[in-house]
């Protein structure tokens, strides 16, 4: 006779109920998780890859959505490992992820001496708290995953100590239906507008960002741009979006290259889908004419920079079809001579590689070093194709972007960058490989960013299939030393001694190198031509003596910025 299953714990109802909205969760397990990760380790029915910092569990759950689209699930201690987790929590937040973080909390009998309030810190950095109800965990873990869906953002799920192993009592199903998101519908007459000034430009431009991708607006955005002549430009994280090499501008903002930057100026009509217009879109306000008119269409309640003149209200998508239908209405087809017919005036008919018009630099620098756009450019060919590009934040963010090229926006993946925080690279490339497990992980990192982050090394040598790591070692915090060490700022905080990343990667596994010229990049081409799995660790020695443009462009705002 066998013994009766022992009843479902809140913990293993917490976990059966977010199978439902997750299939992989990212962890460190603690004293006050160990239940929720032992359920879901039991039930088998979500996916779990242990990190090794409780930032790791966040930055990966990230990461994991922003390649897959799907629910990100990260799961934490309390106290100490709860505050290691608020830098990602907040970048999470920034960027619109819709996350749940399972966290331990205090016990419903109150504070202990180790005990922080946890509620308020998620608060401050934009993150609401679930507190699960030992009386109905199921409903409660169902709360938070349609919150952080419909409101696109991290909930925090805390099961308080002394019930996370309480016996749960059953729960009705009922009222747990998908709740929609409130995206208003297309406003008919925005619409009618919208389309007859892109019927009316001389050089209409249409701008995607990673709002048009999540929308599944690629499409009929490439249509409209077809029927009405425009040119095409995509933020960072809207790469890959545009597919029409003749109509395309590539980056828009400190990312673009010089012509491409002087052709974005030329429009007269931008139409913005689904991206924010931050200050590094924009060239620090400088991206497009005064003269242009600039119409925002996004789900936001108001739009989200100043000099956007028309907010369309809607999602991406909806608004692309019906701006398609209204085309349609109006006689508008591709090939018309009238729509865009400007652009070939100002001799932009065809701009087929003008966005990777940038300097192939130098093997070497002045200082002897690698020029690190040299480096790229000999990386984009010989990386895979069928490759997801993961970016760490630094100084060296202006050349991944740029010289490597992605197939959609989902496979260019930059967490940090909402928060402008450096160090999560290592476990972003943790998440990204669980979520494309056919390609190619590439992740792009600084040497200030490996070394805060490097316990996750660990887990991007144990867990991704196939991954390179490129380090681009200057022996600096590099952001800061063009910007601060060249306005006299004393410079020896900005050092650091020189690491040697090839021989860390090998410690724990790897395969490794040291790479101090271009030539030294051959034992990475021949890994790479065997097909081999495993992870490539490259320590590329790079120049601090070139400067990425887009760093010119800060400096420069700056100074603008003091001399008024």
């Amino acid at each position: 006779m066998h013994d009766p299953a022992p009843p479902p714990t809140v913990s293993a109802a917490v976990a059966a109920e977010l199978e439902q909205h997750a299939d992989h969760c990212f962890a460190l397990m603690g004293n006050g998780n160990a239940w929720f990760l032992d359920a879901v380790v039991r039930r088998g029915s979500i996916g779990l890859t242990a990190v090794r910092h409780e930032a790791g569990a966040i930055a990966a759950a990230d990461a994991h959505h922003r390649a897959s689209g799907r629910m990100a699930l990260a799961s934490v201690t309390y106290g100490a490992g709860f505050a290691n987790a608020v830098t990602p929590l907040a970048e999470a937040a920034m960027a619109r992820v819709p996350l749940v973080v399972v966290v331990g909390d205090r016990p419903t009998t109150g504070a202990r001496p180790f005990d922080i309030d946890q509620e308020a810190v998620a608060l401050a950095v934009g993150a609401p708290t679930v507190v699960v109800d030992p009386a109905a965990p199921a409903a409660s873990a169902h709360r938070a995953a349609e919150r952080a869906r419909v409101e696109r953002g991290p909930v925090v799920l805390a099961i308080p100590y002394d019930v996370a192993h309480a016996v749960a009592p059953p729960e009705p199903m009922t009222g747990r239906r998908a709740v929609g998101a409130a995206v208003p519908a297309p406003d008919a007459e925005a619409i009618a507008r919208l389309a007859d000034d892109l019927a009316r430009a001389e050089r209409p431009l249409l701008l995607a960002g990673r709002g048009a991708h999540l929308a599944g607006a690629a499409e009929p955005l490439r249509a409209v741009a077809a029927r009405t002549g425009a040119r095409t430009a995509s933020s960072a994280l809207g790469s890959g979006i545009f597919d029409d090499a003749a109509a395309h501008l590539g980056i828009c903002g400190g990312f673009a290259s010089e012509r491409a930057a002087h052709a974005i100026e030329e429009a007269d009509l931008v139409v913005v889908v689904g991206a924010g217009l931050n200050a590094f879109q924009t060239r620090f306000g400088d991206a497009f004419s005064t003269r242009a008119r600039v119409v925002q269409v996004d789900v936001a309640e108001a739009a989200t920079h100043p000099r956007v003149d028309e907010l369309v209200r809607g999602d991406a998508r909806a608004v692309a079809e019906a701006l398609l239908a209204a085309l349609e209405d109006a006689g508008v087809r591709a090939g018309d001579e009238r729509p865009g017919a400007g652009w070939a005036e100002a001799g932009l008919a065809d701009v087929t590689g003008i966005h990777d018009e940038r300097p192939d630099g130098d093997d070497a620098a002045v200082d002897g070093r690698i020029d690190p756009r040299r480096l790229f450019r000999v990386l984009e060919r010989i990386l895979p194709r069928d490759r997801v590009v993961v970016q760490d934040g630094g100084h060296f963010i202006g050349w991944a972007p740029t010289y490597l090229s992605v197939a959609d926006p989902s496979r260019l993946i930059m967490v940090g960058t909402a928060f402008q925080t450096i160090g999560l690279g290592l476990p972003s490339a943790v998440g990204a490989a669980v979520a494309r497990p056919e390609a190619t992980t590439v992740l792009v990192t600084g040497d200030g960013g490996a070394l805060m982050g490097l316990a996750d090394l660990d887990t991007v040598i144990r867990t991704v299939r196939r991954g390179v790591v490129v380090v681009c070692n200057d022996a600096a915090y590099g952001a800061e030393v063009h910007q601060y060490a060249v306005r006299g700022v004393a410079e020896a905080p900005m050092l650091i001694e020189q690491a040697d990343f090839a021989a860390l990667g090998r410690a724990l596994g790897a395969e490794g190198a040291v790479i101090e010229t271009i030539d030294d990049l051959a034992p990475l081409e021949a890994w790479l031509a065997t097909g081999a799995e495993g992870v490539f660790v490259a320590d590329c020695r790079i120049s601090r003596e070139v400067v990425a443009p887009y760093i010119v462009e800060i400096r420069e705002a700056a100074m603008r910025a003091a001399a008024r």
